[in-house]
């Protein structure tokens, strides 16, 4: 007697890793069965077609009860996909590979590019490399590390800006995972002795994955590192990112601006190409012309005009920006002010007109104006043209799973400059650690920010080149809220915690 199974989640609950891994994972492929825990012990056999299971094979390997359930394909190779191998085990990985079937590995890696490929296209190596990139999408990752080390290939994953090991495999794997990465993403295979960068696609549960690989020879063999773009779960949502209150409001004006500069700061991985892509979209009209310069351009916006830079054909951030003003634009976004050039052709452009959206990698909002001097910039200039500045950090919010509230001592709340009276009535949290956060106490992240609002006496200020602690001092007397304080306020809301706000803000 079966009974019907439509959705993964109702499977979920069942799956266990110990039993899944009883089976080949190309034997569970194949035959298109999934098998989960059952009652007293037993276990149920979810199948795509009652008819094409061995139920005698498979109660040879398990020696316990069966029963029969049925499922539509689609949800028992997604099952299948998704927990076959355990976050934590290499094990499961190394055995499915075979022995036979990885037999003569080492023999077979002799440098040649006839038998690289061959190698790189052998089942088993497309399969772990496939289960590698699958499970870290699952496991919302946005980096995979391929580290070579003296005796094995450590494979790890960036989950919410910190970095986890995932995967010790065997040293001699090595050159056929590696190859395999250059194969997907159209790199030279039988080059090892100087970087490569190169691009590629993967889907994962209907969604598209974009990944952009850096290869690099490292003193123990190439190494890789993929960022995994999922185009699909980005937020283009200025009120998903964490903007609350007068920063907000602020902000959402500022982006309206017919013309000027608004600067966004802060370092790698700190969000703000997530913000720029969000203030663009809420903007973006028929009526207004956009036009981007991105290094590369990570997400494409409809209706926008993106433009990749490219310095070995001559197209430099100045360059284009020189071009893209010839194009008519209302609103323009530079990825990146990185010399004197582009910041004087940044501000040109807002001065004729023109919404300039770009970033800086400074520590604060107050330092952006500094760094902008030491360019060459003359300060009339800025003053004539700078509207805001924004720094921003990413905080990992506490796991809802596991969440609970707590009580910390007075000197750490003095350190992230809250009162007493303010911890009146908060809602202070923190996560004690689960499966679900990886025993981390931490799920997602949010923004925290700084605006700076460039109005008179702020202009007064630049031209007079007074320095970035007097520029901040006047901003704090007018209501700007630092990164710590905007922190703070979120350790008061019971979405972080002190240490977190501690770990990527500095003292103010």
């Amino acid at each position: 007697m079966t009974s019907g199974v439509t959705r993964l989640s109702e499977l979920e609950d069942f799956i266990d890793p110990e039993i899944l891994n009883c089976f080949p994972f190309g034997f569970l492929e194949k035959n298109c069965f999934l098998p989960v825990r059952g009652e007293n012990g037993g276990v149920v056999i979810v199948a795509a077609d009652a008819l094409r299971v061995d139920l005698g094979e498979i109660q040879r390997r398990l020696k316990v009860p069966l029963s029969l359930k049925t499922a539509p394909a689609e949800v028992i190779l997604e099952a299948i996909h998704k927990h076959y191998y355990h976050p934590t085990s290499s094990k499961k990985i190394i055995d499915d590979l075979g022995d036979r079937e990885m037999e003569g590995l080492q023999e077979e890696i002799n440098g040649e590019t006839g038998d690289l490929l061959d190698l790189a296209n052998k089942a088993p190596v497309i399969r772990l490399v496939n289960q590698i990139l699958y499970r870290a999408t699952t496991m919302r990752a946005t980096d995979v590390h391929v580290q070579s080390t003296e005796t094995s290939l450590r494979v790890r994953y960036r989950i919410d800006g910190m970095l986890y090991d995932m995967f010790i495999l065997p040293k001699k794997y090595q050159a056929a995972v590696i190859s395999r990465i250059k194969i997907m993403s159209n790199l030279d295979i039988a080059e090892k002795r100087i970087p490569q960068d190169g691009r590629t696609t993967f889907k994962a549960d209907s969604q598209q994955i974009d990944v952009r690989v850096s290869i690099i020879p490292t003193f123990y063999g190439e190494s890789a590192v993929l960022r995994l773009l999922n185009k699909s779960a980005f937020l283009f949502d200025l009120e998903r990112l964490g903007l609350e209150g007068d920063t907000y409001e602020i902000f959402k004006r500022l982006i309206h601006y017919d013309h000027g500069i608004i600067l966004l700061t802060g370092p790698t991985g700190s969000g703000k190409t997530t913000t720029l892509y969000a203030a663009l979209a809420r903007i973006n009209k028929p009526d207004i012309h956009i036009v981007t310069l991105e290094d590369p351009v990570e997400y494409n916006l409809e209706g926008i005009n993106q433009i990749n830079v490219n310095p070995r054909a001559g197209l430099s951030f100045a360059t284009g920006l020189r071009s893209i003003l010839r194009h008519d634009p209302d609103i323009i976004m530079v990825g990146e002010i990185r010399d004197q050039e582009t910041a004087e052709m940044a501000i040109q452009a807002s001065l004729t007109g023109h919404l300039v959206f770009s970033t800086l990698h400074t520590n604060d909002a107050p330092s952006a104006i500094t760094r902008l001097l030491d360019m060459g910039i003359e300060p009339y200039l800025i003053a004539s043209s700078l509207i805001g500045v924004m720094a921003q950090r990413l905080v990992r919010l506490n796991c809802p799973e596991c969440s609970e509230s707590v009580t910390w001592e007075g000197s750490l709340l003095k350190e992230i400059g809250l009162s007493e009276l303010e911890m009146n009535g908060a809602n202070l949290r923190q996560g004690k650690g689960c499966p679900r956060c990886l025993q981390t106490g931490y799920y997602s992240r949010t923004g925290i920010f700084e605006l700076l609002f460039v109005d008179e006496k702020i202009r007064r200020l630049i031209t007079e080149r007074v320095s970035a602690g007097g520029i901040k001092k006047a901003a704090l007397e007018a209501g700007m809220r630092t990164l710590r304080m905007d922190g703070a306020a979120k350790v008061l809301q019971g979405l972080t915690t002190i240490s977190e706000v501690l770990r990527v803000t500095q003292d103010s």
